[in-house]
């Protein structure tokens, strides 16, 4: 059988696990771009770590619907930015080029509760050139279908209570300022926080508009609710900066956060449904000191109560390696922007040909 060929769009840090766990699984790598001149020229295979491949990283600054045209990959690797709005340059040059696309992108998880339109924009050129969209990662095995297995083995369920930490060095600058690190008490009061202290009525607004910047358990409450098949009455977010006692140095953001300034945040979402069943989930993303450490817990309240912990997972391989083991699932769905709660679980895969 052919080999599944792939295209890299953004050459950071992740994309030095996607590429090479593609490599590794039986894929061939025939294109990688990015916007950092630095790094075209550089040969993709080098980049990863697994040794020359003959293809070069190129520049995104072009026209991609041509360029993929040219090149007709099988699948498209996105590891850019964390919002939709952010990514919709590449996911619609993929759907308007008929290239099936997976992104890391967070939003795009569950993007029909917080950025219909921009959903609604990119499915329907999916569906007319006949090719698939997903957004997939860490939260999809972690936050989604992991939880969901626990819901079916409890015989009632009153809440989900989940709680979620990472260290925003681990994936990037846009991530980190997406999280406030790096601001004092008043810039995230007025650039973060107070995104969220709207009423109902006014964030559906903002939704509507496309202009609505959610935490990650924004997108995740809505897949699970998908996928549990409950009907959501009311969400809200609520996002708190996080702080470290004394100075904290960040790689990424290339400099040192003063003690007392944000060096991240927590954002808690809580959604009520028809069904009686109350979601509540955070998650922490932050600058770590050297006493923190990435943790996963979750519990099913009910019938009954069961929690899940993990700790210190490795949270930037789990996310590149669950995008890699989706590419199958992502080949065979039907056409159109389709969220990973119409996959199924998601599987070790050894091998991937076509």
């Amino acid at each position: 059988m052919a080999k599944i060929k792939f295209v890299q769009y953004g050459c950071g840090k992740m994309a030095k696990y996607t590429i090479r766990y593609c490599i590794e699984r039986g894929m061939e790598c025939v294109g990688a771009f990015d916007i950092d001149e630095s790094k075209f020229g550089t040969d993709a295979g080098e980049y990863a770590g697994v040794g020359k491949i003959g293809v070069k990283i190129e520049t995104a600054n072009q026209d991609m619907v041509a360029r993929l045209k040219a090149i007709k990959p099988d699948v498209a690797i996105v590891t850019t930015m964390s919002l939709l709005a952010d990514c919709e340059e590449p996911l619609m040059a993929c759907a308007t080029a008929g290239v099936n696309a997976i992104t890391t992108c967070e939003e795009a998880f569950y993007p029909q509760n917080s950025n219909p339109n921009l959903f609604k924009k990119i499915d329907e050129m999916a569906k007319k050139t006949g090719c698939t969209i997903t957004g997939a990662g860490y939260q999809d095995v972690f936050w989604g279908n992991l939880i969901t297995t626990l819901a079916g083995v409890t015989h009632k369920i009153t809440k989900i209570q989940g709680s979620s930490s990472y260290n925003v060095e681990d994936y990037g600058i846009a991530l980190a300022r997406a999280h406030g690190a790096g601001l004092n008490m008043q810039e995230f009061e007025r650039e973060v926080a107070a995104a969220d202290e709207i009423s109902a009525e006014e964030r559906q607004k903002i939704i509507n508009s496309g202009e609505y910047k959610p935490s990650y358990m924004w997108n995740v409450n809505g897949w699970l609710a998908a996928k549990l098949g409950l009907t959501v009455t009311s969400q809200t977010q609520k996002c708190v900066p996080t702080t470290h006692d004394g100075d904290l140095k960040s790689s990424t953001l290339n400099m040192t956060i003063p003690s007392g300034m944000a060096t991240g945040m927590s954002a808690v979402v809580t959604t009520t449904t028809k069904e009686g069943i109350v979601i509540e989930s955070q998650c922490i993303g932050k600058v770590y000191g050297p006493e923190d450490f990435d943790k996963n817990e979750w519990t099913v309240c009910g019938e009954p109560n069961t929690t899940v912990t993990i700790n210190r997972p490795n949270t930037v391989e789990l996310t590149c390696a669950t995008i890699v083991n989706r590419i199958p699932d992502l080949i065979a769905a039907k056409p159109g922007y389709i969220t990973t709660d119409n996959f199924g679980i998601c599987k070790y895969n050894e091998n991937q040909k076509d």
